[in-house]
């Protein structure tokens, strides 16, 4: 992505608070005048005041420095507020967005991208973004206005000497360049750095229970250790570079200000400039130089910005895979059947998962889908609510075409149970209310007590307003099972998707959470998917996945009838 088209995108995120920034620049406008003002003022101050005794020059001129630094102060403070709303503004917008589209994306997304990169775009990124939109571009502009301010200055007082002079701004400008593009690549490599490191820390931090079982905690120290390390080398080669940019500018601005004195002292000599005239140009050109070296400064700045930008718009950019197709309809809710045609599935490498699925199960039927793992069950499920499009075949609920469907009431219909538990860092209540936080305290509590889950929510000191720690720490993974299966009876849906539910349970909280199982399918129509066959006995229709496709189906008696089934030697094999 070129910068054009970055500064474009971001002038986006800019426009709707461009009033702002338009009056922000005038006060910018008003703050450079004034700086060219009080080096202006350095020529009355030493013609009238210090050479020709003017009582009245020195009466009115301390008057009129205060007055200027009075408006400058003024001006400087309103436009430094209103720019960083802007740009606080923008970022604030920019994460909204980001945040919005990641969750647009299918789970395939979720699959291939470290949770660690997303975070690290989501802050750090965005980040750099806003010290480039409110303060970076808004010094450049300043520092901009104050040049050409103060250049109107030294211009008026001697416009010869500062046409000799102008020649020294394409030599400061060419280093700012030129180390410019270097920046631009180690704040490519930090961003990139920073993200693995991020990634490092949420895998290790989530996973802490099994760096300890495997006592492998100096191999994750050693791997942090070499991951910093290299970020800090990024950062270090960074350094050298701005410093250098620095003291070069240092330098130049040095033989600037000496050439300047020795050519403009020679003019005062000469009786061609009066003191006055001199000191006001010498003033104004040094206090170019200031804007200057802040515009070298930064650049940097600058450019970590405009590599985080890119970024941040290479995930914006990502098409979501699965979408409302136009005109799409709210589906109403189930009340004859659900229905794969034919329906197969493959991820990005083309290898199939799914083959020719033929299906149909009716309203308020349990079926169970067994067999051995990688056969495609979790996958075939996944395609119900579209967490994965079929890449052929068609699935139909009550003959609707679930593509020409509104994703929200499709899913709306869907309750889903899995055998990794979800849950956030909150309240029992907001947890099991997930999804519709208006439900009352009695339906909450009536949810939990259907999901037995009601006495172990008393027992805690806040009840449900007890709160469970990431991931539901603080709960047992029977208890945490039965709170996402509160959560889904209280949503009520007509659809509910069982993925093995029970299989990480030991024996007495399985027996729990089958109870609570048992309550939330009444009167629903489920999909079960189980590796521990003796769970799914009871099941309308068991139905067989192997190597992605349906080899068999039945009853559980009707399978293990059958002598070489593949049901039954799964069956044999647990038993």
């Amino acid at each position: 992505m070129t910068d054009t088209t970055i500064f474009k995108r971001i002038y986006q995120e800019v426009k709707p608070y461009r009033w702002s920034l338009a009056i922000s620049m005038v006060c910018m406008v008003m703050v450079a005048g004034f700086s060219a003002a009080q080096a202006y003022m350095v020529k009355p101050l030493l013609d009238k005041i210090f050479f020709e005794k003017n009582q009245l020059i020195l009466n009115i001129l301390p008057l009129a420095l205060v007055g200027i630094f009075l408006a400058k102060g003024f001006f400087y403070y309103t436009y430094s507020v209103l720019l960083e709303k802007v740009g606080q503004s923008v970022i604030r917008d920019l994460r909204r967005k980001i945040f919005t589209h990641i969750h647009s994306l299918p789970l395939s997304y979720f699959h291939k991208t470290p949770t660690g990169e997303l975070i690290s775009r989501l802050i750090s990124d965005v980040t750099l973004i806003q010290s480039a939109v409110s303060s970076a571009m808004v010094s450049i502009l300043k520092d901009s206005v104050q040049i050409l301010g103060l250049l109107v200055v030294v211009f008026y007082q001697n416009w010869l000497l500062a046409s000799i002079s102008i020649i020294f701004l394409p030599m400061a400008l060419v280093p700012i360049i030129l180390i410019g593009k270097m920046h631009r690549r180690y704040s490519m490599e930090n961003q990139q750095t920073t993200a693995l490191i991020s990634n490092n820390l949420h895998e290790t931090i989530a996973g802490n229970r099994i760096v300890k079982a495997f006592c492998m905690e100096e191999y994750e120290t050693k791997r942090f250790t070499g991951l910093i390390n290299q970020l800090f080398s990024i950062i270090l080669k960074d350094t050298k570079i701005r410093n250098f940019s620095h003291s070069f500018m240092e330098l130049l601005g040095g033989i600037f200000v000496a050439w300047i004195i020795w050519y403009g002292g020679r003019e005062v000599l000469k009786g061609v400039a009066t003191p006055g005239t001199f000191f006001s140009f010498l003033t104004a050109l040094i206090m170019i130089y200031e804007p200057i070296k802040g515009i070298s400064r930064m650049n940097s700045t600058i450019q970590q910005g405009l590599a985080s930008a890119n970024r941040v718009y290479a995930v914006l950019d990502i098409k979501p895979d699965i979408a409302d197709y136009p005109n799409a309809t709210d589906i109403p809710s189930l009340s004859q059947s659900i229905e794969f045609k034919d329906v197969s599935f493959h991820y990005d490498n083309n290898v199939p998962v799914l083959k020719g699925i033929n299906l149909t199960v009716r309203a308020g039927e349990v079926v169970a889908i067994a067999g051995p793992s990688g056969g495609g069950k979790t996958t075939l499920v996944n395609m119900i609510p579209r967490f994965f499009e079929a890449t052929g075949g068609t699935i139909l609920i009550d003959g609707h075409d679930i593509r020409t469907v509104t994703i929200k009431s499709l899913r709306s219909q869907i309750a889903i149970v899995t055998q990794e538990t979800i849950l956030f860092n909150d309240s029992i209540r907001n947890n099991i209310a997930y999804g519709d936080p208006n439900r009352s305290d009695e339906e909450i509590m009536a949810a939990a007590q259907a999901a037995h889950a009601y006495e172990f929510i008393m027992e805690l000191p806040n009840g449900v307003d007890t709160l469970i720690g990431e991931s539901g720490a603080k709960l047992s993974g029977g208890q945490r099972q039965r709170l996402s299966i509160a959560r889904a009876l209280l949503k009520n849906a007509p659809i509910l998707i069982l993925d093995e539910a029970t299989s990480a349970l030991d024996t007495e909280s399985e027996r729990e959470v089958q109870k609570a199982l048992e309550n939330l399918m009444k009167n629903r129509t489920t999909f079960v998917i189980a590796h521990r066959l003796s769970t799914i006995r009871n099941a309308d229709r068991i139905i067989v996945v192997q190597d992605g496709r349906i080899v068999e189906e039945g009853r559980h008696e009707e399978l293990l009838d059958r002598p070489e089934g593949v049901y039954k030697t799964l069956y044999n094999l647990q038993h």
